[in-house]
């Protein structure tokens, strides 16, 4: 019997669902909570953007390399891609399927490992955080024999 996780997620949470097998709907696993993707770019840093000379008269403000809330998503794709990681070495599941915001599946398809990759039997490109598991269910239908 084939098992497939599903995961469900964007910038500021996700859900991890399993299958089982045909008619055997979804089971929650897990739910993940990243309230810092929820928070203002200025709330995410310690102190105001600095100061530095320049060559003329005047001074520039520094400013970070990269968003703070942009740094925070990324973090948050990193621990959700060892979750699946370490379920991948459990051999919690034999199939995965992924749904996410178009900027955060870039962001974890960035993290997946190689072996996750291969696991991943479909991808899409969609924002189901906010749906119940009969929604999802019926998003899902043409994926998966639920």
């Amino acid at each position: 019997m084939s098992t497939t996780w599903i995961l469900i997620a964007n910038a500021s949470g996700a859900r991890l669902f399993t299958n089982r097998g045909p008619q055997k709907g979804l089971e929650l696993l897990k739910t993940f909570d990243h309230p810092e993707s929820r928070e203002k770019a200025a709330e995410l840093v310690t102190d105001r953007p600095g100061h530095n000379k320049s060559a003329g008269n005047g001074h520039g403000a520094y400013v970070p390399a990269t968003d703070p809330k942009y740094h925070a998503a990324e973090g948050f794709a990193q621990a959700l891609s060892k979750e699946l990681e370490q379920g991948r070495i459990a051999n919690d599941y034999d199939q995965l399927i992924v749904a996410a915001a178009p900027s955060f599946l870039g962001l974890l398809n960035h993290h997946f490992s190689s072996h996750v990759r291969g696991l991943l039997s479909e991808s899409l490109q969609k924002d189901y955080t906010k749906a119940n598991e009969k929604e999802l269910a019926g998003h899902l239908e043409k994926y998966i024999f639920l």
